[in-house]
């Protein structure tokens, strides 16, 4: 068996590749023993001598004298060099000195497998080569005997929150793409149709937490009043001065200075605040007021009155208000020679 040297798990002796993990098992075997040198080479057997002759070997004939040739003086340009000293060669058979070589780490030899057909499963899908059922890994080529399946793409609702979720080819980018732009384009178009209803919130709020602080008007006009009794008593600040109103649809009107946020108006009905004096003249127990604002815009508003002395509150929240006009309705009291009567009204502004 061979031993993983990754994860330790058994393989077969003739594994390339472990089932467990996939690694080269190539390293963890024994080394290959090196194969042994040559024997030497015997050396040649002398020749034989040739077998002597029984005849006398012949005498050679002797070779006429020669005389040698006239010599000539060496001419100076004619001398040949000296050739430098050739070096000495070293003997064919002794060993020749060699430079070292880079090491290189050996390269794995992938060999067939020899494969019991009885053990074997389904061939691996890259070079074909059976492995049993148990394996993971191809034993010859290392690759992955079982791959793993891709996730299904996630629907396109769960791609719309949170806004940087990765998505994944097939998961309905385009439709979570139109999904949002459709929510802005709503969330603009109710913006803009509920400006006016969002802006009137935020102003009640601010008149609810904020202080408020009375307003004069620089003028004040009526349409009708009894004599001795003005339209001016109805903003003296006395509660026990009014003014008379001959009967039902008189008015009266208030201007002001600047334009200013009406927050609350304040109005204190009949004669007096005494309740034996409140009964002596007729009341208006409803009083339609309309707000000018400085863009000429009107608003209209009902204030329905307790038949009873004393001050009663009312906001409004109108904003831009140049002026200020109430009519009297609803007489209560009313009977005999007695006229209506408005004893105080206060206007007040956010401060």
């Amino acid at each position: 068996m061979r031993e993983c040297p990754a994860c330790g798990a058994s393989n077969g002796p003739t594994d390339d590749f472990c089932g467990n993990c996939g690694s080269y098992l190539g390293w963890s075997g024994t080394p290959t023993p090196p194969t042994p040198p040559a024997a030497p080479l015997a050396p040649a057997a002398p020749a034989a001598d040739p077998p002597a002759e029984a005849a006398a070997p012949r005498p050679a004939a002797p070779s006429p004298p020669t005389e040698p040739p006239p010599t000539e003086p060496p001419r100076a340009s004619a001398l040949p060099l000296p050739s430098p000293p050739l070096p000495s060669l070293p003997p064919p058979d002794s060993p020749q000195p060699v430079r070292p070589a880079k090491a290189v780490a050996p390269r794995p030899v992938v060999r067939p497998v020899p494969v019991d057909d009885d053990a074997a499963g389904t061939p691996c899908p890259s070079c074909g080569t059976p492995n049993p059922p148990d394996r993971r890994f191809c034993r010859r080529c290392a690759t992955p005997l079982t791959p793993t399946t891709a996730p299904p793409p996630l629907p396109w609702w769960r791609t719309i929150w949170p806004l940087r979720r990765r998505t994944r080819a097939g998961s309905g980018r385009t439709t979570r793409f139109l999904v949002v732009l459709a929510v802005v384009l709503a969330l603009c178009a109710g913006g803009l149709l509920l400006l006016p209803a969002g802006r009137n919130l935020i102003e009640d709020t601010r008149d609810k937490l904020g202080k408020s602080k009375q307003v004069t008007p620089v003028r004040v006009e009526a349409s009708a009043e009894v004599p001795g009794q003005p339209a001016g008593n109805a903003t003296d600040g006395l509660s026990n001065r009014y003014w008379g109103a001959p009967g039902p649809g008189a008015s009266i009107t208030y201007t002001f200075a600047e334009p200013f946020r009406l927050v609350a108006v304040i109005v204190t009905n009949g004669a007096s605040t005494s309740p034996e004096d409140y009964a002596r003249e007729g009341r208006a127990l409803r009083i339609d007021l309309e707000v000018t604002a400085s863009d000429g815009r009107r608003s209209v508003k009902q204030l329905t009155l307790i038949d009873k002395p004393g001050p009663q509150t009312f906001p409004t929240g109108i904003s831009d208000v140049t002026s200020i006009r109430l009519t009297l309705e609803a007489p209560a009291g009313l009977d005999g020679d007695r006229h209506l009567a408005l004893a105080e009204l206060e206007f007040f502004q956010r401060s």
